[in-house]
């Protein structure tokens, strides 16, 4: 689990306000953002070190290729942001909303999502390592052709779930609370699931294999 309260983060002492405009290729250390709202912002190979978002809103734009290492967010609204080819390295997530976002081929390290609802979020070709989800709620979200390892779903709700050529390793799933796969059951090879789960996935398998289930 992440740290869950703001004094306790090893960098509070040295967080900053930043009441200024977040900037294409900006370097930001030890600063942090809250009750702000950002809209169509190009953001773009930005870097975040040791900062802190409290109650900020993005609205539209483009952060692609930035890096957000050893970063603390709570309650965060990301909807339709280009977050594709960012790198999220001890990234601790609470209470966020993430709606239309892209994460296609971006790289998240150890990173930490509690209470998080996510919308349509696009996950393709991602590289998620040590990932934790917690009572999440993950609706439609694309994990298509992504590289799962060492990653756990626990107390979260997962609805038309895509994992499609994914790559699983070490991935939990016994602690979903509901598991939608919408399509790429196959890719479930290095996930580990429950006996109800497996009952669950039942139909699809079957489908995928041929197999015509009838009691006629």
């Amino acid at each position: 689990m992440g740290v869950r309260e703001f004094e306790k983060l090893p960098y509070a002492e040295y967080l900053e306000d930043f009441t200024g405009h977040l900037a294409r290729e900006g370097d930001y250390d030890t600063v942090h953002l809250r009750d702000r709202e950002f809209d169509d912002l190009d953001a773009g190979n930005a870097r975040f070190l040791e900062s802190a978002f409290t109650s900020v809103t993005f609205n539209g734009g483009r952060y692609r290729r930035s890096r957000f290492n050893d970063v603390w967010m709570r309650s965060v609204r990301w909807v339709g942001a280009d977050l594709g080819e960012t790198d999220w390295l001890h990234a601790d997530v609470d209470g966020g909303v993430l709606a239309g976002v892209r994460l296609d081929g971006a790289v998240l390290r150890r990173v930490v999502f509690q209470n998080c609802k996510f919308d349509s979020v696009n996950f393709r070709a991602a590289e998620l390592r040590e990932v934790t989800f917690t009572d999440c709620v993950l609706r439609a979200a694309d994990f298509g052709e992504a590289t799962l390892a060492g990653v756990r779903f626990d107390g979260c709700v997962l609805q038309e779930t895509r994992v499609g050529k994914a790559k699983m390793t070490d991935v939990d799933l016994r602690g979903v609370r509901e598991l939608g796969i919408a399509d790429g059951v196959a890719a479930l090879d290095g996930a580990t699931i429950s006996g109800a789960q497996l009952l669950q996935l039942a139909p699809l398998m079957a489908d995928l294999l041929g197999i015509v289930v009838t009691d006629e």
